[in-house]
């Protein structure tokens, strides 16, 4: 059974850092580029960033470059993003999903997916 399970949100001042987790299960993890994604209520999801299987590639949004950085511990299964200069466009739920683009993302399905962990940025 492929799970997902998110951590580390919470409440951050503008400006300052966070530290987001996934901790995945039931699919070969090492094998599965993955992503993170992020959603605000009445808002389109928004795709935030991505690292290849191997993590030899890494890809960002606009929006978040030279902010964010994506990791993960293939030996642990765990995916990180690492969250700088965080800003209250940053507030919403941060999921962690499989695929490395948006077709990807799409054809594993949405069946999987954890709670997300909700991050708000605000003084």
């Amino acid at each position: 059974q492929v799970q997902v399970v998110e951590s580390g949100g919470g409440l951050v001042e503008p400006g300052g850092s966070l530290r987001l987790s996934c901790a995945a299960s039931g699919f070969t993890f090492s094998r599965t580029p993955m992503s993170w994604v992020r959603q605000v209520p009445g808002k389109e999801r928004e795709w935030v960033s991505a690292i290849s299987d191997q993590a030899k590639a890494t890809r960002y949004a606009d929006s978040v470059k030279g902010r964010f950085t994506i990791s993960r511990d293939n030996d642990n299964n765990m995916l990180y993003l690492q969250m700088n200069r965080v800003n209250p466009t940053d507030t919403g739920v941060y999921y962690c999903v499989k695929g490395y683009t948006d077709a990807a993302i799409r054809n594993y399905g949405r069946d999987y997916w954890g709670s997300g962990t909700l991050v708000t940025v605000a003084a």
